[in-house]
C-alpha cells in the first residue's frame, strides 16, 4: 500500500495562518497528513476532521491520538460540515482545509476498484455505507445518462462513442471488473486519442467516481457553508486536482470577494456594500520542483485561499 504523501504542506499550514488555541477543521482528513501536522501546532486547540472512508478514519485516530488528544473525527462527507460542527457546539472556526485529491490509499488498494490498473470488482466508493456503485453506474444508467456524466465529470469528447460502446457490451454480459471496463473505453477511443499521453480509461474512471461519490454536488454545498463559519480573520484553503473543481472554487471564491456594479446600481462608490471576505490567492499556488520530484501526484495541485474580513 503507498503512503499518501500530503500535497502542498508546509503552504497549507501557512496558507491557515495557525495560531494555537484556535479551533481548525480538515475536511478531507484521508491518512491525516495535513491533519497531524496541524495537530502538533495547536496543544491548546481543537482539530475536527471529516472523512467518509472508515479505513481513513481508524488509522487516522491512531496516528492523531499519538499526538494529542484534543481532536474529533466525524465519520461522513464534508458536505455535513455545518450541520456536523453545530452538533458539537461550534459556530465558528479559525481556518479550515480541504485537500480535493482522492487518498492514494484507495487507489493503490486494488479492492476497491477505483484504479484501471488493477482488476477489481467494479465499486469506487469512497464510503462503503453508500449504495450507488461504479457497477450500477456502469450496467443500468441509460446511455444518455451515461454520456452526460462522462462528458461532465471526465471532460472527455469522446464520451458519447464511449457510453455507446459500454452500452453495447453491458448487453451482451454485464461488466463487472475495472480491466475490463478499461478494456471497454480504450476500443471506443480513436486512433489519435490513444496515441495521446496519459491512460484512455482516466477520464471515464474519473467521471464515474465522481458520480458515485456525488464529489461535485458535495463541493458546492461546502463552497457555500464553509465561507460563513470562518471567524473575522479565518481562512479556507482548498486544493484542487482537477479543472472542474478548480473551476467551482475559483468562482465561488470570486463571487465571495468581488462587488459586481451593475448598470441599476445608482449608488456612490464609497456607498457600495464591501465583500466580507478577500481572495488571499490571486492566482494559485502551485507545488514546487522539489515537491513534485517527491510526489507525482501533486502535478495538477492547484491550493487556492480565501479569508473573512
Amino acid at each position: 500500500m503507498g503512503v499518501h504523501i500530503p500535497v502542498l504542506l508546509n503552504e497549507c499550514l501557512e496558507g491557515l495562518n495557525i495560531k494555537d488555541g484556535g479551533t481548525y477543521v480538515d475536511l478531507t482528513l484521508g491518512r491525516a497528513g495535513h491533519s497531524s501536522e496541524i495537530l502538533k501546532r495547536i496543544p491548546n486547540g481543537r482539530l475536527v476532521c471529516f472523512d467518509q472512508d472508515e479505513t481513513a478514519v481508524k488509522e487516522s485516530t491512531v496516528r492523531l491520538s499519538s499526538i494529542g488528544t484534543n481532536f474529533t473525527i466525524v465519520h461522513t462527507n464534508f458536505s455535513h460540515v455545518k450541520e456536523e460542527l453545530a452538533k458539537l457546539g461550534i459556530d465558528k472556526v479559525d481556518g479550515i482545509l480541504a485537500d480535493l485529491g482522492v487518498s492514494s490509499p484507495q487507489l493503490d488498494e486494488a479492492s476497491r476498484g477505483f484504479s484501471y490498473k488493477e482488476e477489481a470488482r467494479l465499486d469506487m466508493r469512497m464510503d462503503e455505507r453508500n449504495p450507488l456503485t461504479a457497477y450500477i453506474v456502469v450496467n443500468t444508467y441509460p446511455l444518455e445518462k451515461l454520456t452526460w456524466v462522462i462528458r461532465t465529470y471526465g471532460e472527455d469528447q469522446e464520451a458519447y462513442q464511449i457510453a455507446k460502446r459500454i452500452v453495447k457490451e453491458r448487453e451482451i454480459a454485464p461488466i463487472e471488473t475495472t480491466t475490463q471496463l478499461a478494456e471497454i473505453i480504450k476500443s471506443a477511443k480513436k486512433k489519435s486519442s490513444l496515441m495521446k499521453k496519459g491512460h484512455p480509461a482516466k477520464q471515464t474512471f474519473q467521471a464515474i467516481r465522481m458520480e458515485v461519490n456525488a464529489e461535485s454536488e458535495s463541493l458546492r454545498i461546502a463552497l457555500e457553508d464553509a465561507p460563513t463559519l470562518l471567524k473575522q480573520g479565518g481562512r479556507l484553503c482548498i486544493i484542487t486536482f482537477m479543472s472542474l473543481d478548480d473551476r467551482m472554487v475559483k468562482n465561488r471564491f470570486r463571487e465571495l470577494t468581488v462587488v459586481e456594479g451593475n448598470r441599476f446600481d445608482y449608488s456612490l462608490p464609497g456607498e457600495q456594500k464591501e465583500p466580507d471576505y478577500i481572495n488571499v490567492t490571486k492566482k494559485p499556488i502551485a507545488p514546487t520542483e522539489i515537491e513534485l520530484e517527491q510526489n507525482h501526484r501533486a502535478i495538477s495541485a492547484k491550493l487556492r485561499i480565501l479569508e473573512r474580513k
